[in-house]
């Protein structure tokens, strides 16, 4: 017997009878020998951490447009922040957390430069979802057009982590939720470091309900998913604490989300990123090799490949291209 056999063996065993099994998964779009440390989610979560989309995020707006200081979300910490929440939920009542996991650490995994500023940029012209750039990531444009042959149950959390949509799964589910509770808390926290917010702007309903401080709110939120949870065929949140989330959500739009403070720099963001789509779709030669093999080589729609390109970038990179196209540079003699 190998190690992965007794890893599957010990999910039929110690596991909820709602959680997904590796065994039990349905398989991938190419058939591939299975590994004999590994189970497959356990190799889907190592794909991903290893993928250059993963790694790009550090480099990707959460919330708040090129922060000054050190210690603010980047898309990268955001999805390890969601990851840390899944898990332990996953864990409390008995789900795969190899599952759960290798969904948190790609559900992001499409997202644009200058977060969801960048992602309405771009669908102003090429009708893009995060949650769909992030399947396109890891079915097609990692690995040179070979995608990273990930699971069904992985791609499903990932493609409807968003709100409106069902994932297939317990553990999808399970991230779909974290993810909120993830970004409502981090973003409070980071809106109070940039002296948007301080915890007594908190409406006080919200805080007798989910508590006084960030820590308090998290912790709470947490409890009552796995409490109401536990031993059921679905993820719950009790009726109060779910109601109060989503007045804090509300809270949060009001005075961030759309805060001049917080947002003033994006109408920039969107005319950027407008015209660096506008410049690669007449000038597709200057493309990267690797969207080129696109276009040539995988018979992609050109202007799809132009959107893969731009919504990959990393914030950096786009500000740096959009100088090299569109600033003059001084001549020096």
């Amino acid at each position: 017997m190998s190690i992965r056999d007794k890893l599957e063996e010990n999910e039929k065993i110690y596991l909820s009878p709602f959680a997904s099994r590796s065994r039990e998964t349905r398989g991938r779009d190419r058939q591939e020998e299975p590994c004999d440390i590994r189970t497959e989610f356990q190799r889907d979560r190592d794909r991903i951490l290893h993928s250059k989309a993963f790694r790009r995020l550090k480099h990707k707006t959460q919330v708040f447009l090129a922060p000054a200081g050190d210690h603010y979300r980047t898309r990268l910490t955001h999805t390890l922040e969601v990851a840390q929440i899944a898990r332990t939920i996953a864990r409390a009542i008995s789900l795969n957390e190899d599952l759960t996991e290798a969904i948190a650490l790609g559900h992001d995994l499409g997202h644009t430069p200058f977060g969801h500023a960048g992602e309405k940029a771009l669908n102003s012209v090429c009708d893009f979802k995060h949650n769909e750039q992030s399947i396109r990531v890891v079915e097609l444009l990692e690995r040179d057009g070979a995608g990273l042959n990930l699971t069904w149950e992985v791609k499903d959390g990932i493609l409807n982590h968003k709100t409106g949509c069902s994932p297939s799964t317990l553990e999808g589910k399970v991230v779909r939720l974290s993810d909120k509770v993830a970004y409502l808390h981090h973003d409070i926290d980071d809106a109070i470091r940039g002296r948007i917010l301080t915890d007594g702007d908190i409406p006080g309903e919200i805080v007798r309900t989910l508590g006084e401080t960030t820590k308090i709110r998290l912790n709470t939120l947490i409890h009552d998913i796995v409490y109401s949870s536990l031993g059921k065929n679905d993820i719950h949140m009790s009726p109060e604490i779910y109601e109060s989330m989503l007045s804090l959500r509300k809270f949060m739009f009001e005075h961030v989300y759309t805060n001049p403070l917080a947002k003033g720099e994006e109408p920039k963001v969107t005319n950027m990123l407008v015209e660096l789509f506008d410049h690669y779709s007449r000038h597709l030669e200057e493309l990267p090799d690797e969207y080129i093999y696109l276009m040539e080589e995988k018979g992609q729609d050109q202007m799809r490949v132009v959107c893969d390109y731009i919504s990959g970038m990393s914030d950096q990179y786009s500000v740096t291209k959009f100088k090299e196209l569109f600033v003059p540079k001084f001549w020096i003699y």
